[in-house]
């Protein structure tokens, strides 16, 4: 097994251990951020361990796209944002891309601009969702997703 945190995400997933696991799709997990700063802020992992898109065989690239589109419209759906942020990461150990999907709303940040100018409040514990919150976020993504596929 390689040194990933996507990966290890992925097996807590696989056996049943992943309290923030929402849906397997084809291509990836459907799953809800650790820390919920910015309420309904979901990632889709790719099932395969890859750093970038051109290195996915063009037929799975393009149903990844896809899937995360799907998820991408759930969000929206669900949360009922003014704006979705997209951005498709690989840092850290491993370099796993995976879909960072933020429900954006008016006034979420002190000023216009990327989630990431809230540094280390967006990963503030006090961001932790409890089981209850975490149970109506995967619901109301399941919900979504299952008008949608």
């Amino acid at each position: 097994m390689c040194d990933c945190m996507v990966c290890e995400r992925i097996e807590q997933i696989k056996n049943g251990k992943n309290p923030y696991f929402v849906r397997e799709l084809r291509t990836g997990y459907v799953v809800i951020g650790d820390h919920q700063r910015i309420k309904g802020y979901t990632l889709f992992l790719c099932r395969q361990h890859a750093e970038e898109l051109h290195f996915l065989k063009p037929a799975f690239r393009d149903a990844f796209l896809h899937e995360m589109a799907v998820v991408a419209e759930a969000v929206y759906n669900a949360f009922r944002p003014d704006k979705l942020n997209y951005e498709l990461l690989g840092a850290g150990k491993g370099l796993h891309m995976h879909w960072h999907i933020f429900p954006r709303t008016a006034g979420d940040t002190p000023r216009p601009g990327p989630v990431w100018q809230l540094g280390k409040e967006l990963s503030a514990e006090e961001f932790l969702p409890d089981a209850a919150q975490l149970e109506d976020f995967r619901r109301r993504l399941n919900v979504e997703l299952d008008k949608l596929l």
